[in-house]
């Protein structure tokens, strides 16, 4: 029950990821409430097959691609087309194109203390 749970908020937080923006295994684990669960997260992209879901937009730490279930070139014309500059095997300018949630429940914590 509790995989299920976490599968869920993974889902919904790469839903939030908006074009040409990415996030990292590591931000979407902490995001979803499991920053220990990088690893997890890429399972739960690797395996999702959802259409609503822009699982090309998670990408590994420093940048790197990562998998895309099992065609890094499909993942990589994805970014391209949505405006990441990609080289090789690695998404440049990571900086401007990190995704930084701004409505989090630690942000709606805060503002409510």
């Amino acid at each position: 029950m509790a995989s299920i749970n976490f599968t869920n908020r993974v889902l919904t937080v790469v839903r939030r990821i908006p074009v040409g923006r990415v996030a990292s295994y590591g931000e979407v684990a902490a995001l979803a409430g499991r920053p220990r669960a990088a690893r997890a997260v890429g399972n739960i992209m690797r395996t999702c097959g959802r259409r609503d879901v822009p699982c090309h937009r998670v990408i590994a730490a420093g940048g790197r691609l990562g998998g895309y279930g099992g065609s890094e070139a499909l993942k990589r014309s994805l970014l391209i087309a949505e405006g990441v500059v990609v080289s090789g095997k690695k998404v440049r300018e990571l900086d401007r194109v990190t995704w930084k949630p701004r409505n989090t429940r630690k942000h709606k914590k805060q503002e409510k203390t």
